[in-house]
């Protein structure tokens, strides 16, 4: 049996453009975008008011960067699933990406929901 999709998506990105076509190409693969956050900051205050069930998180962010919020993240009681995405190739970042507590990473270029939903579920 498949893991259930998960119901809401939050978006943190800081450029609107990407945050724009990624909630399209979610919300017509059935995910259910109920935010988007610019900052790091943003993110943190979103996660706490929306509940979502998975933040799709960019690494570089112009205040807290991507690896400091799901780290955060990581520790909240009932958090979200965190999956990390940038415009840059995942070789690119140290190797503590891979404890920062984020379900995984997918480059900008290859977003899609089955990609998403395989690091969520």
């Amino acid at each position: 049996m498949l893991s259930p999709m998960p119901q809401t998506v939050l978006i943190v990105d800081d450029h609107p453009g990407f945050r724009l076509a990624a909630r399209a190409l979610l919300e017509a693969e059935g995910f259910k975008v109920i935010g988007e956050s610019a900052t790091g900051t943003e993110g943190l205050e979103a996660v706490v008011r929306l509940r979502p069930d998975l933040v799709l998180l960019d690494v570089g962010l112009p205040d807290l960067d991507g690896i400091e919020v799901a780290g955060r993240l990581k520790g909240c009681k009932d958090g979200p699933a965190v999956v990390l995405t940038s415009s840059r190739d995942v070789s690119d970042y140290p190797p503590h990406l891979e404890h920062c507590g984020a379900r995984g990473f997918i480059a900008k270029a290859e977003l899609s929901g089955p990609a998403l939903l395989a690091l969520a579920a």
